[in-house]
């Protein structure tokens, strides 16, 4: 029998000065890519930009796209703050189905806003949509409510949460535009049908 590790007392928090550093890199790096550009942020000017040595950036951040994944993190906070508690129908208070639509269009107006630093952040090594996503867990939540025969392994949330994360930008935004512009209109509506088809052929 595998012996069980207790817990004793409450796990350590980050050291304040790990804390700062972060901190201080990701405003850094905020900068360099107001300034620059993503695609002229690197790991090695980054560290002589924040006066921090190299091994620390990459402690940090693990990899180039890990410094555009923790920027994203940033703003993804307060994303899930509005589709936890913000107003319906992205927020609580409107049906399943309104709420997955609603979801689906204001992901990806928020990832379009964010196409450099998607792209960026997008790591080879890594799933998509990443293992915990916040998206995966939400969409499967609402997936229980409007179609829960559907919802039961999880794969069609898997599959939904996919049509909206990152490798999308790859097919419909150039890279090189500065501006992306609004949603596509026809992104927006093939959202509306896949939703609707998914819930109404489960009930």
């Amino acid at each position: 029998m595998e012996p069980v590790g207790i817990p004793w007392g409450k796990p350590r928090g980050e050291r304040a000065d790990a804390v700062r550093n972060r901190a201080h890199l990701i405003e850094v790096a905020r900068r360099m890519v107001a300034e620059l550009g993503v695609d002229k942020v690197t790991m090695d000017e980054l560290a002589e930009r924040a006066g921090l040595g190299k091994g620390t950036v990459f402690r940090r951040f693990g990899t180039r796209a890990g410094i555009f994944h923790a920027l994203l993190d940033e703003d993804e906070t307060e994303f899930q703050q509005r589709v936890m508690s913000g107003p319906p129908p992205l927020g609580p208070g409107a049906s399943a189905e309104e709420r997955l639509i609603a979801y689906g269009h204001a992901r990806m107006a928020f990832l379009l806003a964010r196409t450099a630093l998607a792209r960026a952040a997008l790591d080879p090594e890594q799933p998509v949509p990443p293992e915990g996503s916040p998206s995966v867990f939400h969409v499967q939540t609402l997936l229980r409510v409007a179609c829960p025969d559907a919802a039961t392994s999880g794969a069609l949330a898997l599959q939904l949460t996919a049509a909206l994360e990152g490798p999308i930008l790859l097919y419909v935004q150039n890279p090189q535009e500065s501006d992306p512009g609004p949603m596509p209109e026809y992104l927006a509506d093939s959202w509306v049908t896949l939703v609707q088809c998914v819930c109404r052929s489960y009930r």
